[in-house]
């Protein structure tokens, strides 16, 4: 049985880490899933793509085959110690278009928000310039300037705990969570040489990240990204036993 929700390319991602509080993300934290850490790390990451050939269950739906995205998220784990799943939990997940908000909030329980966005992608002779913008009152941004050539990206290194979390879980309530997972290859990166942060956080995401715009990142990718599959979910939950 085909169980492939959504087919696409993921473009040039800008990304964007903090380390902070664990305490900040606990809330947000969905049932039966637990932080993860790189060295000892907790990580938030500001996160702008373009979604490319877009197809939801095989067909394209014109207006939503290419857009930007742009999500805050953090990392978690499920599952036991010796084979447990990595995975993301999006904060907020902004894009152009109400379908695109209303299909992943009502199929998949997550936090997406419509805003009018933008992206700027520059290559010259010796760098390429990639920035994502949205507006929520004023235009927010993110913009970096990198390398032309791609890296490969080390086993153990940071690029690969940020980008290889190959599963979404989101906190539908205090016992139930949604799982889906994401396939996608290894990526390459793009060596940073600059970047800018222009945003509001405590506008766009809310006063309890507002920290955020005083804090400087541990660090800041541009990985190419590659063709991407989404599996459909399912339900995560406390199972009751009746004796």
């Amino acid at each position: 049985m085909n169980n492939t929700f959504l087919n696409a390319q993921w473009r040039k991602l800008v990304m964007m880490n903090y380390a902070v509080d664990p305490k900040i993300l606990k809330p947000y934290v969905p049932f039966n899933t637990e932080l993860d850490y790189f060295n000892d790390t907790c990580y938030i990451s500001l996160v702008g793509f373009m979604f490319v050939d877009t197809k939801v269950l095989k067909l394209k739906i014109p207006f939503h085959i290419n857009f930007e995205e742009i999500n805050l998220r953090f990392y978690v784990k499920y599952g036991n110690t010796e084979d447990y799943k990595r995975g993301v939990v999006f904060i907020k997940e902004i894009v152009p278009r109400p379908a695109l908000t209303f299909v992943a909030n009502m199929l998949y329980n997550e936090n997406y928000e419509t805003l009018p966005t933008r992206h700027s992608w520059i290559e010259r002779d010796d760098s390429l310039m990639v920035e994502y913008g949205w507006k929520k009152d004023d235009w927010n941004s993110i913009r970096v300037t990198a390398d032309i050539e791609a890296t490969d990206i080390k086993e153990g290194s940071e690029e690969e705990f940020i980008t290889e979390h190959f599963w979404g879980y989101t906190k539908v309530n205090e016992s139930v969570t949604s799982e889906y997972e994401v396939v996608h290859p290894r990526w390459q990166v793009y060596p940073v040489k600059d970047y800018e942060i222009n945003v509001d956080f405590k506008n766009v995401y809310g006063p309890q990240f507002d920290f955020l715009k005083a804090l400087k990142p541990v660090s800041v990718f541009l990985a190419e990204g590659s063709d991407i599959v989404v599996k459909k979910g399912k339900k995560l939950k406390i199972v009751t036993e009746l004796i």
